[in-house]
């Protein structure tokens, strides 16, 4: 299935990006996905390989939080819920990756929301 050229160049962005950005143990990496429907957030490690903690807008608790609201406000809370696991395992510091998407609408927000519940970066 041939990709569009809108996700070609995303992909491309990502890859360019991704040489310079890396999760280290001490400070993690915060990557976002964004679908049309849903919106993905994971604190890597990726030096271990390991995902630390992860959050998305299909997440069991977000279920009933989410029914009826704007994808820009289930990204809010997808940043809350991301940030709150990552504290409870003692993370504070992220290095964040918008993993080759604009710096705008739902992924701004996850940002903000993410810092507002305390995560530094």
């Amino acid at each position: 299935m041939a990709k569009n050229n809108r996700t070609e160049a995303r992909i491309h962005r990502h890859r360019r990006v991704r040489k310079y950005i890396s999760g280290t143990e001490s400070r993690p990496r915060l990557s976002v996905f964004r679908s049309l429907a849903e919106i993905y957030a994971q604190v890597i490690d990726d030096q271990a390989g390991v995902t630390l903690a992860a959050a998305s807008s299909i997440d069991h608790e977000l279920r009933g939080k989410t029914d009826g609201k704007k994808k820009l406000d289930q990204a809010k809370l997808v940043g809350e819920l991301l940030a709150r696991r990552a504290k409870d395992k003692g993370i504070t510091r992220v290095v964040f990756d918008r993993g080759g998407f604009r710096f705008s609408g739902r992924v701004k927000a996850l940002a903000d929301a993410a810092r507002e519940a305390g995560l530094e970066f």
